[in-house]
């Protein structure tokens, strides 16, 4: 299989961990002390962590550092903007178009030498 697709799937599952890790908390644990969320945040990000390591190694043998890093920015919000709408019921701005926006130029500039 491509390295670069097998790195963009793991990467993928990596966000959605991630995600959980970060911010679900703060609608489900909100109840509960810091530590708690903080607890459980780590033992999340741990599983993020195992896949997200594998997927950078991977992507790694055919891409450059920044390329990943940009793949890896692209991901984090294509993940992230549904989860905030969805999950934490915060209202749909045009930030959200700004930044995806701002992402697509970092995207063209680390990948222009491949175009």
């Amino acid at each position: 299989m491509n390295p670069v697709l097998v790195s963009v799937l793991l990467l993928i599952v990596s966000n959605l961990f991630m995600t959980f890790a970060w911010y679900a908390h703060l609608k489900e644990l909100s109840h509960k002390p810091w530590i708690v969320a903080a607890l459980v945040s780590w033992g999340i990000a741990l599983a993020e962590y195992l896949i997200q390591v594998p997927a950078n190694r991977i992507g790694h043998t055919v891409l450059s550092i920044g390329q990943l890093k940009i793949i890896q920015e692209v991901i984090t919000l294509t993940v992230f903007f549904p989860f905030a709408l969805f999950c934490l019921k915060e209202p749909l701005k045009l930030d959200y178009l700004w930044a995806t926006f701002c992402m697509l130029g970092a995207v063209y500039f680390m990948f222009r030498e491949k175009l």
